[in-house]
């Protein structure tokens, strides 16, 4: 592997034999708890899985509550992980900048997942041939090498799908299977209820891919909604 991708809120991926991905937490803490939202833990807790067994997540730029809360969450013996087939997560209140300082991890060794980028990501970036070169804005002004992942914005846990798929498993964007006639998939609840989703997802059967409790919360807050 030869960088370190920055995901979606941003995303960072890095160098040696093992999948690097820096997550740079950007949703403010919630008012009432002062900690991480439940639909982000859930998303976190997805790219966990999707990273696989042997890849690194860092979660950084995030608040001392929701350091707390993700460490809680995703507390378990190295043996636990490596036997649950899930990626282990690192978290830190410091940013992306300070984690590079910190491990001394030059710009030209990170790839900025940026929507702007001239270049998509391709399998041969997970090589590390070819350097590639908002937050992403406020990364990019950095001179961060970037690329994208297509026209159509994506969740944090899927991007980081998309780039493990792309740089490990060496797919291109085009074999990727996303959710089909629908740039934006609909969620459906029962016969009556359902709430369309502006991202693109990857699908699985027909279906779009989830974290695990994100319908029932989705749904959940659906109702709230219609709470007086």
């Amino acid at each position: 592997m030869g960088f370190n991708y920055v995901i979606g809120q941003n995303y960072l991926y890095d160098a040696e034999k093992v999948l690097k991905l820096v997550i740079e937490h950007m949703e403010e803490d919630e008012e009432s708890s002062k900690a991480i939202p439940p639909w982000v833990e859930l998303e976190y807790a997805h790219m966990r899985t999707l990273a696989g067994s042997g890849s690194q997540v860092h979660f950084t730029h995030l608040s001392r509550a929701s350091s707390n809360t993700l460490n809680a969450a995703f507390a378990q013996p190295d043996s636990d992980v490596a036997a649950s087939g899930k990626a282990t997560a690192t978290c830190h209140t410091t940013g992306i900048l300070d984690l590079m300082k910190e491990r001394g991890i030059p710009l030209s060794k990170v790839c900025l997942l940026d929507p702007k980028a001239e270049k998509a990501l391709s399998p041969e970036d997970g090589d590390g041939d070819d350097p590639p070169r908002d937050r992403t804005s406020e990364l990019r002004v950095l001179g961060f090498p970037n690329r994208h992942l297509g026209p159509v914005q994506m969740t944090t846990d899927t991007a980081l799908c998309v780039t493990k798929l792309v740089v490990q498993d060496k797919k291109r964007l085009d074999e990727i299977p996303y959710v089909v006639n629908q740039e934006f998939p609909t969620i459906h609840f029962n016969p009556k209820e359902s709430v369309e989703m502006p991202f693109r997802y990857i699908a699985t059967g027909s279906d779009p891919l989830l974290p695990p409790g994100m319908k029932e919360l989705l749904h959940e807050d659906l109702n709230k909604s219609f709470d007086f």
